[in-house]
């Protein structure tokens, strides 16, 4: 700072710091000519981050300031990996050219600037600095009287979305959201860690329904939906910061979506990581569950299949809608080739429309539009020509048409293949306005005329090497090897000296100069014509904004079912049946990541049933590890998300009773950033699903208490396999190596035992990866430790110790000696509630100012020993 204080007295370097307070922690891009220079600290991070040269400019005093620069073409490129990095971005541009400023403060005046963008990870709409295959979701999140509101928004497509949840779903629900960046008032204890602190004015009911109303122009919010307080003030916070990352231009905003709580299966995070849906344990998208499935041809397929897997249905009516056009399409090979080549060839019509609409469009953003629109009503026609058609499809085509006059206006206006830049014109097409073509036809007559004028010099001087060339400095001049010179520099030559070069000397003239002015005036006018044109272009698709997102989003959903049928018939996967009891009957499952991940390799995965029900709703899963009981603990679950996703699924036959809530506590690992090991992880996990599970949830545990000692392990396992099967009530999968835990099937009648099976050949472990009734009669650890490559004394060493422990077992019982005496886990707490009643009543009952000192002290010893022989009763 204080290099900043000393360099402050340049005016340049005065105005800078005076963007840079209004940047705040944003790194500033300080336009200076053709590049985006960073002073300062921001220099430092931004080499850093970019790997270019850090250099410096000398200061006030001679301090020396650091800096770099990036190009002003190529900055897009530089903002995309500064955003990766985490950094957020002011963009300073010059808002007057060289010659407005020298006209409003003399020779000496330096260009006005000002920031005129921020640029942040979850306000982007460039194409260049976004994932095709991946929604940016930006979300504010606040809370109103003890209820959390959340509005989340994709401004590259323009959805929006409110929703409200407890305080303690928070998690779960940014989670689903999967915000590139997120925004919450300043002073919130409890927000989210990593979020964006913004004025907590901007987070009130009354501000979020009145920017709402302002950015649609509607007097009522309630043709959108019934917006809670929380919900309007969220979105009032998501508004404001939108208005300030664009300094007052707002993006695209669709009409915001009431998400009801309670119509998708719920999952939190933990369950999300643990069940790889969208990323793998590694953290990119090779590996998880929808790198398996994602058969889309389009980008924003891929989008709406990623929000699908995100958020599962749980109306089964719904369900059954996407499910039937997915049949429709898997049983019609020949269609579904044609659909997926002609969806392949669409543009992104829905980031296109994005970008139009916050000012950053481009001539082929038009034409994107153009040739979007006009292909999906083709495809209207072509399926509205077919019978038989599903509900979802009859709902989505109307969608896909209605825009004819808006798509003959640009075929009239744009020529066929517009550029990205529109600085230098040429998109509007030929025939469109007859005096742009007029303006261009005095320029092309012009330019013919430079060319014979060319010509005519080359005869006049007998200089064959004369050339006519054009630079942004000079405008057209002559040019002649400088041996030729001497002869244009005659005082009656006709020809005017402009500069000398190395090797060659130019000139001027007049009849030149008259065909460049007539050049030069007629493409600025032309220039002109085309901006005006392009302005009005943009204002008719600003127009139509809700009906052609509309066509984008019935073109990613019927991508996404022509993607789920390919996957389906690639694999051989079947439709499940939803219905509306609990239970989860699947024949032949198979994992998809892990099958395709085999597959790759020419090995086959081994198919495995599950079938719970009301009277058999909980597995207890053993056998050895390595085994495969993760996988399939895994594999029933992600078979449940794709059902209610509206997809087919990796199995022979699958029935699915409807889920609310699925939980994954499978492959816990340190959170060290949060001071968490992984045994008090695995228990934050476990306490959740306790607490959350439903009779019509469905769990997934494996391996509880195994990071304590055993005894404690044991111990909790066997409390969580009680509470879950006499409490929760839940469909379960619960692996284990705890062998004692299979005592636990006396007592809990609606749960059997199950292990994976494996066997020891000629001294080697056999892994069968399949699902058997009855315990595991062993662990075979020491086998797979084996496998593993432990060397043989520690194996030989462990085997002697195994030896003794079991001797020992066998003698005294084992861990579970005298677990067949307890209570059942409801039964406990009746006892234990038994006795605090009995105690609750006698005290009721006493007249407490009656009781003498001694009185009251004899009463005392009585009622401890009346509780001590309940207790031990």
């Amino acid at each position: 700072m204080h290099g900043q204080q000393q360099s402050a007295a340049t005016p340049m370097m005065a105005q800078y710091l005076a963007l840079k307070a209004q940047a705040g922690d944003c790194l500033l891009f300080y336009r200076m000519g053709d590049f985006f220079e960073l002073f300062f600290d921001d220099a430092k991070t931004a080499a850093q981050v970019l790997d270019i040269a850090l250099t410096s400019r000398g200061g006030h005093n001679g301090a020396p300031v650091p800096m770099c620069g990036v190009p002003v073409h190529s900055a897009e490129g530089y903002l995309a990996r500064l955003i990766k990095a985490g950094c957020r971005v002011a963009i300073a541009e010059q808002v007057e050219s060289p010659a407005q400023a020298k006209q409003r403060g003399g020779a000496k005046a330096l260009v006005a600037r000002d920031i005129v963008r921020f640029v942040t990870a979850g306000t982007l709409t460039e194409e260049a600095l976004l994932e095709p295959r991946r929604a940016n979701v930006l979300a504010a999140v606040c809370e109103v009287r003890g209820t959390i509101g959340i509005a989340a928004c994709d401004i590259s497509t323009g959805r929006m979305e409110l929703e409200e949840c407890a305080p303690d779903r928070l998690g779960a629900a940014l989670a689903r959201v999967g915000a590139s960046e997120i925004v919450a008032p300043e002073g919130w204890a409890d927000g989210p860690p990593d979020a964006i602190a913004r004025p907590a004015r901007d987070f009130t009911s009354d501000g979020g329904e009145a920017r709402l109303k302002a950015a649609h122009g509607v007097a009522t919010l309630d043709g959108f939906g019934s917006f809670g307080r929380a919900m309007l003030a969220a979105a009032g916070g998501l508004v404001a910061y939108l208005d300030h990352a664009g300094r007052g231009t707002l993006p695209l905003l669709l009409p915001p979506v009431l998400r009801a709580g309670d119509a998708h299966l719920a999952m939190d995070e933990a369950t999300r990581a643990s069940l790889e849906i969208l990323a793998s344990s590694q953290g990119g998208r090779r590996g998880s569950l929808i790198d398996a499935i994602d058969r889309c041809t389009t980008g924003a397929g891929a989008r709406q299949l990623a929000e699908d897997l995100s958020a599962p249905l749980t109306d089964a009516r719904a369900i059954g809608e996407r499910l039937e056009l997915v049949q429709w399409l898997h049983d019609n090979a020949l269609l579904r080739e044609d659909l997926r080549r002609v969806l392949r060839a669409l543009p992104d019509i829905g980031r296109a429309l994005g970008r139009v609409v916050a000012g950053r469009g481009s001539p082929r953003d038009l034409g994107q539009l153009r040739d979007g629109l006009a292909e999906a009503r083709r495809v209207r026609d072509h399926l509205l020509r077919l019978g038989d058609r599903p509900a979802l499809l009859e709902r989505l085509l109307p969608g896909l048409g209605g825009h004819g006059a808006l798509t003959d206006l640009y075929e009239r206006a744009l020529v066929p293949a517009p550029p990205t830049e529109r600085s230098q014109g040429g998109f509007i097409a030929e025939g469109y306005d007859a005096a742009l073509d007029a303006l261009r036809e005095t320029s092309g007559n012009a330019r013919r005329a430079i060319a014979a004028l060319e010509a005519k010099y080359r005869d006049e001087t007998g200089t064959p090497s004369l050339k006519v060339r054009h630079n942004g400095v000079l405008g057209y001049f002559i040019e002649v090897p400088a041996r030729h010179a001497d002869r244009l520099m005659l005082p009656d030559s006709g020809f005017t000296h402009r500069q000398t070069m190395a090797g060659a000397v130019r000139f001027n003239a007049l009849a030149l100069h008259e065909e460049a002015s007539r050049i030069a005036e007629a493409g600025g006018h032309a220039l002109a014509a085309e901006e005006a044109h392009f302005e009005e272009l943009v204002a008719a698709a600003v127009q139509s904004r809700q009906a052609i997102a509309a066509t984008a989003g019935a073109l990613a959903r019927i991508d996404v079912a022509a993607g789920q049928a390919e996957r389906a018939a690639e694999g051989g996967w079947s439709r499940p049946q939803i219905v509306e009891r609990a239970c989860l009957e699947i024949e032949g499952g198979r994992h998809p990541v892990v099958e395709a991940a085999l597959a790759a390799k020419g090995e086959r995965f081994v198919a495995n049933a599950c079938r719970l029900e009301p009277d058999d709703r909980l597995w207890l899963i053993g056998g050895p590890n390595m085994g495969g009981k993760s996988t399939f603990l895994r594999q029933n679950a992600l078979i449940v998300l794709l059902a209610q996703a509206g997809g087919f699924v990796p199995a022979d036959r699958a029935t699915i009773g409807l889920v609310d809530r699925l939980f994954s506590r499978v492959g816990a690992s340190d959170n060290l950033a949060r001071g968490r090991s992984t045994f008090m992880v695995e228990m934050v996990e476990t306490a959740a699903i306790l607490s959350q599970a439903t009779t019509r949830s469905f769990v997934i545990l494996d391996e509880v208490g195994r990071g304590t000692s055993t005894y404690d392990g044991l111990a909790l396992a066997w409390a969580v396999v009680e509470a879950v099967h006499d409490s929760n009530r839940c469909r379960c999968l619960f692996a284990t190596h705890y062998h004692e835990l299979s005592r636990l099937a006396e007592s809990c009648e609606a749960m059997t035992l199950h292990h994976v099976r494996a066997r020891e050949w000629k001294g080697d472990l056999v892994l069968l990866h399949e699902l058997a009734e009855g315990p595991a009669d062993r662990s075979y650890g020491l086998a797979v430790a084996r496998l593993a490559g432990v060397p043989a004394p520690v194996l030989k060493r462990a085997k002697t110790v195994l030896d003794r422990l079991e001797k020992g077992r066998a003698e005294t019982g084992g861990l579970a000696a005298g677990l067949g005496d307890l209570p059942l886990f409801a039964a406990a707490f009746e006892a234990e509630a038994e006795v605090l009643d009995s105690l609750r009543e006698r005290l009721n009952g006493l007249d407490i100012d009656a009781l003498s000192p001694r009185e009251a002290l004899e009463l005392l010893y009585e009622l401890k020993r009346e509780a001590g022989a309940d207790r031990q009763s």
